[in-house]
């Protein structure tokens, strides 16, 4: 019998595996497509040379990563690199607001609301370090660090659109909607403002980098630990029920909640089947990769230099556009996030010509083609981009389906960002990470702490096995 099999080789796969292979089980991990790393890949998807990550593509959480930090992934090549601005919030008439990982030169840019900005959010970002360690485990625990957490808690359960009222500039506010976006979910709901907290802190903490030589850098650096560690993995193998795999003691699922109710089967206790059945799906991406001579000719000189720019204008038009995507419209101003991760990794383009990574939300399985939407969108904050384009592809979110299994419609959170489901993600249970089958564990994104390149899903879920065993 072999000690543990895991079934998907993203982010939360490949930390489930390391953390049972550091506590000295033999592991396995299956992949069904022919290259690992789930969102966490890069290629050449415009021109040769040019690098573009395929999803994920902005780690301020994998660099705030305790789990990740653990394992001093430099030794294994994963290098992350900043750039000189980390964010930056474009606003009509070249104004723009602006992030930097000092607080202090955030605040001396946000001018009358700096004071307010630095009240929020230096707290949080001086006690990240705590406050990691609790929000990034499950709900149902005793917290480490009760009154950080409490605080915490307290603000992240508003509207980010109530929240944001704190300050008056358009800059500041459109800053805070932009982190809070990445919720996919109305800003008007409760529980928005966590998403846009917990990012715009670990931004102060750790700033937002990218990893040198693209988002793969973090899956080879897993694997090769994994492979130092004497486990294995094998790709081209897809897993379509627990009978077809060996006999082990563990079995990690970095699956969809629906797909883990297939591979499962009848196995699956039938309160956990409902659960997983009903798991609701969130609102979808349209990506849209660029190769542009020159990079985008902003007018906010800010966007010029930042790594990431939040491209959807106020915070009024930022809620209006993630409420029409929930309500299954397509707006016409979509919120559009932008990565000139060539900022800071200079190694991803070619001369004068420069990878940009872009995508949309969009409604949950919507069929259109967003692209002129998505340039549009940019161009108004960009004017001149479209003459510099030279090459363009885009992933709608059926091809993200195909590309990732647990992309449901396009969803590439794996889940939305209800407050239930933020909550009592995958369902309500003590130990969300167990199945209810003896010795098989969930361990992807829709488990604690949820969506992002942090691993911390997959090495709780690996450190509820080893409790078990």
């Amino acid at each position: 019998m072999a000690d543990a099999v895991v079934v998907g080789s993203g982010p939360n796969g490949l930390a489930a595996a390391v953390t049972l292979a550091r506590a000295g089980l033999g592991v396995t991990v299956l992949e069904a497509a022919d290259s690992i790393g789930g969102g966490t890949r890069t290629g050449e998807l415009t021109v040769p040379g040019l690098l573009h990550d395929h999803c994920s593509a902005v780690h301020p959480l994998g660099a705030g990563s305790p789990f990740l930090d653990s394992l001093g992934l430099e030794r294994y090549g994963l290098t992350w690199r900043w750039p000189e601005i980390d964010l930056a919030h474009p606003l009509d008439g070249g104004r723009a607001g602006v992030l930097h990982r000092s607080l202090d030169a955030t605040c001396a840019g946000l001018g009358e609301d700096g004071a307010a900005w630095r009240r929020l959010f230096g707290p949080l970002a001086d006690g990240f370090d705590d406050l990691r360690e609790d929000v990034l485990r499950p709900v149902v625990r005793v917290p480490s660090h009760p009154v950080a957490l409490a605080r915490f808690g307290a603000r992240a359960a508003q509207p980010a659109a109530v929240l944001a009222r704190r300050w008056r500039t358009g800059e500041a506010r459109a800053l805070f909607a932009g982190a809070a976006a990445h919720a996919m979910h109305p800003l008007t709901r409760p529980a928005t403002a966590a998403v846009g907290l917990m990012l715009t802190a670990a931004g102060h903490r750790y700033g937002w980098p990218v990893a040198e030589g693209g988002s793969r850098a973090v899956t080879d650096a897993l694997a090769a630990v994994l492979g130092e560690l004497g486990g294995t993995i094998e790709t081209g193998v897809r897993v379509r029920s627990l009978a077809e795999l060996p006999p082990a003691r563990v079995v990690m699922l970095d699956l969809a909640p629906g797909a883990a109710a297939d591979v499962c089967g009848d196995r699956l206790p039938p309160r956990v089947r409902r659960a997983y059945r009903r798991w609701r799906h969130g609102p979808a991406a349209f990506k849209v990769d660029l190769a542009v001579e020159g990079g985008v000719p902003w007018t906010a000189e800010a966007c010029r230099r930042a790594g990431t720019v939040h491209v959807g204008g106020t915070l009024a038009e930022v809620a209006h556009a993630e409420r029409e995507v929930h309500r299954g419209r397509m707006p016409e101003r979509p919120f559009v996030l932008v990565a000139q991760q060539y900022l800071a990794d200079p190694s991803r383009s070619r001369g004068s010509l420069h990878p940009v990574w872009a995508y949309a939300h969009v409604p949950h399985g919507w069929d259109g083609d967003a692209t002129e939407a998505v340039l549009r969108q940019v161009e108004r904050f960009a004017p001149g981009l479209r003459e510099r384009v030279v090459a363009t592809a885009v992933r709608s979110p059926a091809q993200f389906a195909a590309y990732d299994a647990n992309y449901v419609g396009g969803d590439i959170a794996t889940g939305a960002n209800t407050v239930r489901q933020l909550a009592l993600r995958p369902r309500p249970a003590a130990d969300p990470y167990r199945t209810g089958v003896p010795g098989v564990y969930l361990c992807s994104a829709a488990t604690p702490p949820g969506a992002g390149v942090h691993g911390m899903c997959g090495h709780n879920a690996a450190l509820s096995a080893l409790r078990g065993l």
